[in-house]
């Protein structure tokens, strides 16, 4: 019997997988965030992140909210949960753990003064 080999995807990339790239719009909107913002930090043109957008809030993972009279989006908790399920399976997968293209520590905010957090960090599991 041959030996099987085994291919772990690459994140760091240049192409970034679109459940990465949901993953990084609901960190950059944790505060509630302009669609502008959430389109020049996760490096997105206008039409990507429309498409984005509309399925985030689609599907309830993100929502549409005003914060001091402007339009914002916000992670929804099952955009959260997305969040927390998906930086486990990174982590399983990755000697080096995934580093966004953000340069982020994601996403253990819980000791920040009214942060909830998203669960332990990525660097956690390396």
């Amino acid at each position: 019997m041959g030996s099987m080999t085994w291919e772990i995807i690459d994140y760091k990339a240049k192409r970034r997988d679109k459940l990465i790239i949901m993953m990084e719009i609901i960190y950059i909107a944790k505060g509630g965030t302009s669609k502008t913002h959430i389109m020049f930090k996760a490096n997105l043109s206008f039409s990507q992140l429309n498409e984005y957008i509309n399925f985030l809030t689609k599907h309830g993972l993100l929502q549409k909210t005003l914060l001091d009279g402007k339009a914002v989006y916000v992670p929804t908790g099952k955009g959260l949960e997305f969040v927390e399920k998906q930086q486990s399976i990174i982590g399983m997968f990755s000697d080096d753990c995934y580093k966004s293209p953000l340069k982020v520590s994601l996403f253990n905010h819980a000791g920040e003064k009214g942060g909830k957090g998203f669960g332990p960090a990525l660097s956690a599991h390396c």
